[in-house]
């Protein structure tokens, strides 16, 4: 069931409301310029597969030559970690077995992404609306205003 407030929409589960997304950024080993129209239409659907069986959504894809981004909505039960390792593990072992010839020109070894990959937490209200409406919150009791002053930056 989704839920839409505002411009966010919540995704309702059994035991919890939420609107998880990311933004993963895979790239090439060695960023090598290995990604052609015809492989990134195969990452596209390997993606779309995989997120599924992880109960997650392929928001967005699209990529270039030597790197891909993928926004991805998951579940709060769902490990970030986990989830990236394997959408590398079945989408690199899939393209290698696919275009065999075509990667073997540029890796000798049965590589396809780097080791590392970035990834941001995305979507949703911004971190000063957030900010704005828990300091908004009045305590059990309380008839005005938060409990707690405004948390400053350290240093200041």
């Amino acid at each position: 069931m989704i839920i839409s407030l505002n411009v966010v929409s919540y995704i309702k589960g059994n035991r919890s409301v939420y609107s998880l997304n990311i933004h993963l950024v895979l790239v090439t080993k060695y960023r090598r310029q290995v990604i052609t129209a015809d492989v990134l239409r195969r990452l596209n659907e390997i993606f779309e597969a995989t997120c599924a069986k992880w109960r997650c959504t392929l928001k967005e894809f699209n990529g270039e030559n030597d790197h891909v981004h993928l926004v991805i909505s998951f579940p709060p039960d769902v490990q970030v970690s986990t989830l990236v390792g394997n959408l590398k593990t079945v989408s690199s072992r899939l393209i290698r077995k696919e275009f065999a010839d075509w990667i073997s020109k540029f890796y000798k070894k049965p590589v396809f992404w780097s080791g590392a990959y970035f990834v941001a937490s995305c979507g949703g209200v911004t971190l000063d609306h957030l900010k704005h409406y828990v300091e908004q919150q009045s305590a059990p009791g309380s008839t005005s205003g938060p409990p707690f002053p405004s948390r400053q930056p350290d240093g200041v």
